[in-house]
Formats: C-alpha cells, sequence, structure tokens
C-alpha cells in the first residue's frame, strides 16, 4: 500500500503552487533521487534482487534470442529479447517504424516452450501483434550506429573504446517506446497494484530500459568475442557503469501529464514535501561540503552534455556560468540552521530557472533518510468524483480562487487559441495543429485545461444570472458537456500541485517542457531536444551494474550516488587520432 503524507509534514510551509506548477519550470526540472530509475535501483539492492542469464543464443552477429531471469523475495520475472539484422535505411526513431534491431517484453512467472513461441511471433511485431497478458512491459531499441559499431571494434582489438563517445552519446540503444499498463494487449496496471515489486508508477518499465542496458554490454562483448576470441576484451567496469539506455520521446508523452492530475500532483507534492523538510534543516560542514562536491560534479555533467539545439544549449551554458555565483554564496554566507531556506530564496530572486531547481535536485541528494519514504507515496488511487450537490455558487468561487491562473488568459487574442492538439490516424499519436490553417480542429482532444475552465467559468456564470440559487446538478442537466471538466475542478481543488499552470492553445508555449516534466520524474538525463515537441535522453548513464546490485559497498550512498555521471578516465585511454578505433561517419544520428 502506498503511505500517506502525515499532519506533520502538511503544516511544513510548502512553495507556492504558481511557483512550482510554472510550465516552464516544470520544463527545467533535472532527475533526482526521486526519481523512479533511482529509486528502483536502491529497490534492487535492498532486497538483493537476483538476474541472471536463462537462456542466451547469438549468432556471432548479436542475433538471436536473450532471456534474462530476475528473482526477487516476493516472485520470479523474465526480460526476453529479440534481436534480429535491421537494413540501415529502416532504422528510424520515428513512432511509424516498423521493425527494430530488439524488440524485448518483461513476463511474469516462467516462459515455457509455447509461451517463448507465442512471443517470438508477436513481440517483434510490437503494435501489430497479439501480446500475452502476462506481459507487463513491451517495447522496442534502435542501435546506435557509430556507438556500436566503435565499441565492438574496439574491444575486439583488445581496447577500451573511448568515453568520450558515450559522451556525446550515452548509448549503444536507444528505445522509441515502452508500453505497459494494458496497452495492445499486455497486463493492466492493476495486476500490479498489490505486487510489493512493481507498484510504484512506471517501475516495470523502468526495469525494461535496465535490461536492456544489461543487453547491450552482454550482446557488444559478445560480438567482440565472436570476431577475434584470441585478442577480444571485456568493457572495464567504468565505461559499462557510464553506458545508458537512450529513449526518443516526442508528443506522445503530453496527454498523461493532463490526464493524470491526481497522479502528477502527488509525485510533485512528494518532492516539495521533501524540499520542505530539508530546508528546514540545521545543515553542518560536511554537509555544505558535500553540496559543494555535488555542485561541481553537476556542472561538469552539463558542460559534458552535448545537444544540438541553440535553446538548450544556451540553458546549460547559463547554468554552468551560475554555479561559481552559487559556490561563492555559500563559502561566505555563515553556517546557520536557515542556510538552506536561504539558499533557496536567494536563488529564486538571482538565479535561473534551471539553476534553482537544479540547487533544489542537489539539496534532495543530501538527506536520504528524508526524501527516500517517498517512494512509497508516488502513487495514487485517481477518482475524480463529481459533487452534483454542491451549490453553483460555490462552483464559481472554486474556479475563481484556486483557478484564477485559467481565467487570466484572453482567449479572444489569437496567440492564445493559436494551437490545437489532435490525435493522428495513422498512429493514434497526440499532434500540434495551427488552428485555422490545418485540419482536424472539429477532432480537437480536450488537453487545454485553461481554455475548458474559462468557458465553464462563463457558462456558471450565465446560469446563475437566471438561477442564483441552483446546485451544479441543475447546470449539468441543461449543459451535459460539462460534467467532466466540472468534476475535475470539484476533485482538483484542494489538490493545488496537480495542474500545469498554462494555456496549452497558447502560440508560445513549448511542449518539451511537458515532455521533460515527466522524463525528469523518469530520471532521464543529457536532454537534447530535436524541436519543440520531441527530445533524445539517456537513462541509467552511471547506475550500478547487475553484478553490482549484491555486493556489499561499504558506503551505500556511495552505491547510490550516480546522479550527473561523469566522463571516466582510463588509465590505458585509447589514441583519439587511431582513425581504425573511431566511430565511422555514417550519417545515421548517434
Amino acid at each position: 500500500m502506498m503511505e500517506r503524507i502525515s499532519p506533520r509534514e502538511e503544516s511544513l510551509r510548502l512553495r507556492a503552487p504558481a511557483r512550482v506548477m510554472d510550465l516552464e519550470r516544470l520544463g527545467s526540472l533535472h532527475p533526482s533521487r526521486l526519481s523512479f530509475s533511482r529509486s528502483l535501483i536502491r529497490q534492487m539492492a535492498r532486497q538483493r534482487w537476483q538476474i541472471s542469464a536463462a537462456r542466451f543464443d547469438l549468432d556471432d552477429s548479436g542475433h538471436g534470442t536473450v532471456i534474462y531471469r530476475l528473482q526477487t523475495p516476493c516472485g520470479r520475472y523474465h526480460g526476453v529479447i529479440f534481436s534480429q539484422p535491421l537494413d540501415d535505411d529502416a532504422r528510424t526513431d520515428r513512432v511509424i517504424a516498423e521493425a527494430w534491431d530488439v524488440t524485448f517484453g518483461v513476463v511474469e512467472g516462467e516462459v515455457d516452450d509455447a509461451l517463448l513461441e507465442q512471443m517470438a511471433a508477436n513481440v517483434p511485431l510490437q503494435e501489430a501483434g497479439r501480446q500475452h497478458p502476462r506481459l507487463l512491459v513491451l517495447s522496442r531499441a534502435n542501435r546506435s550506429l557509430r556507438n556500436f559499431d566503435a565499441f565492438t571494434r574496439a574491444l575486439a582489438e583488445g581496447c577500451q573504446p573511448d568515453p568520450a563517445w558515450l559522451t556525446k552519446a550515452g548509448y549503444l540503444y536507444r528505445t522509441t517506446a515502452v508500453y505497459g499498463n494494458g496497452k495492445f494487449g499486455i497486463a493492466d496496471f492493476g495486476r500490479l497494484r498489490d505486487n510489493p515489486d512493481f507498484q510504484r508508477p512506471f517501475s516495470a518499465q523502468m526495469l525494461a530500459v535496465y535490461l536492456l542496458r544489461h543487453f547491450s554490454i552482454d550482446q557488444v562483448e559478445h560480438i567482440a568475442r565472436c570476431r577475434a576470441p584470441a585478442t577480444a576484451v571485456d568493457l572495464a567496469t567504468p565505461v559499462k557503469r557510464y553506458l545508458g539506455i537512450g529513449n526518443s520521446t516526442g508528443l506522445g508523452m503530453a496527454p498523461f501529464l493532463i490526464n493524470h492530475p491526481q497522479l502528477i500532483e502527488r509525485w510533485v507534492q512528494s518532492r516539495e514535501q521533501a524540499l520542505a523538510q530539508i530546508r528546514a534543516q540545521a545543515p553542518d560542514e560536511a554537509q555544505r561540503d558535500r553540496l559543494l562536491t555535488l555542485l561541481d560534479r553537476a556542472g561538469c555533467h552539463l558542460e559534458q552534455t552535448v545537444t544540438a539545439d541553440a535553446e538548450q544549449g544556451r540553458r546549460n551554458a547559463e547554468t554552468v556560468a551560475e554555479l561559481p555565483e552559487v559556490r561563492a554564496w555559500l563559502e561566505q554566507v555563515p553556517l546557520d540552521g536557515d542556510l538552506w531556506q536561504e539558499l533557496t530564496e536567494w536563488s529564486h530572486r538571482a538565479l535561473s530557472l534551471a539553476t534553482q531547481e537544479l540547487i533544489n535536485t542537489l539539496l534532495l541528494e543530501l538527506y536520504p533518510a528524508i526524501v527516500e519514504p517517498f517512494e512509497n507515496r508516488m502513487g495514487v488511487d485517481e477518482c475524480l468524483e463529481l459533487t452534483p450537490e454542491m451549490p453553483l455558487v460555490r462552483l464559481k468561487q472554486l474556479i475563481e480562487t484556486r483557478y484564477d491562473w485559467a481565467l487570466a488568459f484572453d482567449f479572444d487574442d489569437p496567440d492564445n487559441r493559436y494551437w490545437f492538439w489532435y490525435r493522428s490516424i495513422e498512429k493514434e499519436e497526440p499532434r500540434l495543429g495551427v488552428r485555422g490553417q490545418e485540419p482536424g480542429a472539429d477532432r480537437e482532444l480536450k488537453l487545454a485545461i485553461a481554455p475548458r475552465v474559462a468557458d465553464t467559468h462563463r457558462a456558471v456564470g450565465n446560469y446563475l444570472g437566471r438561477h442564483p440559487r441552483a446546485a451544479v446538478v441543475d447546470f449539468l442537466i441543461e449543459h451535459p458537456r460539462y460534467k467532466d471538466i466540472v468534476r475535475r475542478i470539484q476533485a482538483m481543488s484542494e489538490t493545488p500541485f496537480g495542474e500545469i499552470r498554462a494555456n496549452l492553445w497558447a502560440r508560445e508555449m513549448k511542449p518539451i517542457h511537458l515532455l521533460r516534466t515527466k522524463l525528469s520524474f523518469f530520471g532521464a538525463s543529457r536532454f537534447d531536444p530535436k524541436s519543440d515537441r520531441w527530445v533524445r535522453i539517456t537513462l541509467f548513464q552511471g547506475a550500478p551494474l547487475v553484478e553490482e546490485l549484491n555486493a556489499e559497498p561499504d558506503d551505500l550512498r556511495d552505491f547510490d550516488d550516480w546522479g550527473f555521471p561523469l566522463e571516466p578516465a582510463l588509465a590505458t585511454a585509447p589514441d583519439s587520432q587511431d582513425k581504425a578505433r573511431q566511430p565511422a561517419a555514417t550519417g545515421v544520428a548517434p
């Protein structure tokens, strides 16, 4: 069961929702100790999950079937991976792809011959297949050609690949979708609700990505050994840790943030509750020194983050340029009980949004005993209940007090009605169209909450002018199309962190901020936007390896200290001028 927030925690001073739920600020969040990838690794290590290869059947080119067995204290699962040849011209990040280098799924329970045969016939088809209901996760991924070829070449020659290649693109594989929660016939999330292994949001999906990372290491070492058994070497441990899994994500992620406001509220509130407790702490010298060390690491990580997007590059550079000022402030301000509160208030006045949220992220690193109990509070049973007996005038007051931000937009201004959201027929994925210029507005998705609230407020006001003593039910009988938005307003009026305070119709709205909001809670790093509508990121870069999960670390903090990973320095780094081991220029994106 998910834990609830105590009255004491509720009494702490939280940041104002108007500040926290600003779309640009949400689009400045960084992965943190509360991110789902981090909490999964901690759970795996604490409970000593065992991961082993139940089947490793790959040919010399790395094609075939691999099955990883996962044993937890509560159950057994299998990651089933199919690797197949793929022509270079068929390799694409677009959701309309029909073939991939690898396809895979996570299965609850055993995998017998009949199930494996069924999966082999359907998992490679992805959406087009008839997926088995015991699949918890369905996914696919493509190779990063330049990195993959360079790694296999270097290992076959007995050399370590240059870690700088992973600084440019931090993975050998990137996923284009990781499906869960009942999509395409796989197991519904309700099956995991009481499962202690995967009851946290997106934990099964994070496991699938982690297993793919492990497979990418196993596969590249296998191919190198097949090519040159006499000279091949395995990857050095620092390089293995620096390997992540890439992901390409577009507008398909955006509706989740709007359609699950109670869940988003729980994620954001948990983060804000933890930060409020931390700001109330009296730091010591060791904690200040630790924060200074983390600031240096984060700055170096941002300097090493490669992006072709000018705006993201500017934001990264701005944060790096501001960090010396943060260091100077920390070194000069006296160490007292209000230091963290003073730091966050000063940063709000003096620094960019990205730097403010970086400081908050690093403060979360300092207090694992405060932060980690929130791991079990990130889920919620979602239920938006209608209160039909509520006086209609009370509903109007709720809109004016709790949704005043939505009433601040002038929807008669064409710039505030510029975009519309719709779903493509081809792949049933969300898209953006320009209102009045592109077709599809007649099939608009109801993702923009602000104009719907404003329209409801107008209609309620008109109705009250004729029926001042009416109840909500009276209004809805005459205007049934407002039922779902009225239900949302009533249910969300007491949950201040659930609504993103933005006009999703506005011309200046940046969808990339929606994507980064959700990805930060996943634990994504190295944000590399390819437009304002899709982004490449890296997951699990720097994370402990499978063989390290059951080690006995001397310091648990060090074991879990893998945020903002840095390029490792190898004692025998390859000659950067050795063209034989450099990534070939393929013309394909890394």
